[in-house]
Formats: C-alpha cells, sequence, structure tokens
C-alpha cells in the first residue's frame, strides 16, 4: 500500500521502497530514530528544500523542515522530514521515492480556475450503486494526491449534503475533501481560509435553491 503509514515515536514514516519496509516491518523499527548521529543531508539536488512548502497526499499542505540522512538495514538513506500544518503530524519520506508517492508543489496559482471548474461540473452520470462501493471510489481519489480528484469528491457530496443528511462516513469524507481544499487553495492564492470557504460555498448556492 503506497500510503502506509507507520508512526514510530514522534514521526509518522511513508515507508516505501521494499529495503526500507523490510527494515521496519522486520522488527528492526528503532534503527530508524534510535541513531542519534543522523546527518543532515545535503539539499541542492532535491526538488524541495527546508522551508518549503509541499502537499502529500491524503495528507494536505505540510512545510518541509529537515533533510536527514538515515541508516537502514545498513545502507544509508536521505528522507524529507515534512510537518502537515493541518495535525503537525511529522513524516519521514524517503526522497528516492518522493515522486511515486505524490509529493508534489503546492498547485500553481494560474491552475486554481480549473478546479473551480470541476466543482462547477454537473453530471446526469449513474451513481455508484453502493456506499461501500462509493467510499473506495472518493478515497482513492484523495489519496491521489491530486486537488482535481479532491474537488471532485468535495462537490459530489456537496451536492449530496443538499438532498439528505450525510452518514457519519459520508460526512468524514467531505471534512477531508474540505479541509484538502481549503488548506492548499488559500496557501496558493494566499488569503485566509473564511474567503476560500465563502468561495467554495457559492459554488452551490444556485444547486441549494433547487432542491
Amino acid at each position: 500500500n503506497p500510503f502506509l503509514l507507520i508512526v514510530l515515536k514522534r514521526y509518522a514514516i511513508g515507508v516505501y521502497p521494499d529495503n526500507l519496509k523490510k527494515a521496519i516491518m522486520g522488527g528492526n523499527m528503532t534503527e530508524i530514530k534510535a541513531r542519534e548521529n543522523t546527518e543532515s543531508a545535503t539539499e541542492n539536488n532535491y526538488q524541495f528544500q527546508v522551508g518549503d512548502l509541499a502537499v502529500y497526499p491524503a495528507h494536505g499542505v505540510g512545510e518541509i523542515q529537515a533533510i536527514e540522512s538515515r541508516v537502514v538495514n545498513g545502507e544509508k538513506h536521505d528522507f524529507y522530514i515534512m510537518k502537515v500544518l493541518e495535525n503537525g503530524m511529522v513524516i519521514m519520506i524517503p526522497i528516492s521515492n518522493a515522486d511515486s508517492v505524490g509529493l508534489r508543489d503546492i498547485i500553481n496559482k494560474k491552475e486554481i480556475p480549473k478546479v473551480y471548474d470541476v466543482m462547477k461540473v454537473r453530471t446526469d452520470g449513474v451513481p455508484a450503486p453502493t456506499w461501500n462501493r462509493r467510499y473506495r471510489e472518493y478515497m482513492d481519489k484523495i489519496k491521489t494526491g491530486s486537488l482535481y480528484d479532491v474537488a471532485e469528491v468535495f462537490r459530489d457530496l456537496s451536492l449530496l449534503k443538499l438532498t439528505k443528511d450525510l452518514s457519519f462516513g459520508e460526512r468524514k469524507l467531505f471534512d477531508t475533501a474540505q479541509v484538502l481544499l481549503v488548506r492548499e487553495l488559500s496557501t496558493a492564492k494566499k488569503t485566509d481560509e473564511e474567503t476560500i470557504i465563502s468561495e467554495l460555498e457559492s459554488l452551490f448556492v444556485s444547486d441549494s435553491l433547487e432542491n
């Protein structure tokens, strides 16, 4: 599972390469955190530098607080140490796998209108027959890390919310999608979250009047 997070003391570790996964799942968990002589890795050749903001799938915007080298199973690996802005969780992300797990830049401001366009789309497509299937589809979209996919989830659940009370599971997904959208959009637009929430709500005013 590319989104496996293993909590180790104060870290949540994104584990992806086989050798790292074997080291942790095989019981050698202390080696990652216990080495006190952790080195700071050279930053120059990496996509992100200390202080940069980035987006981690399903967790949202975070700040790269450090770039460190850790020894796992006798091999040296470099990690981004990223703190998620929403909840303060600290994630260790293997730099060699950063692209494949979906770590990316904040969306470009020029792309924001396209995200809003996604939420303006209204389709008459046949919905998934069961909530379980819809839940899997929505979670898969959130896990892609794409703000466009997150916008689709938010749109669908916002429209559903106008027709009925959301179930507990639906509400959790709605809240997750909203938090991911609002945080990244407010960061990209350099505005406050209340402004973004108002903009999102305005996209569904006409739908509310029809119901």
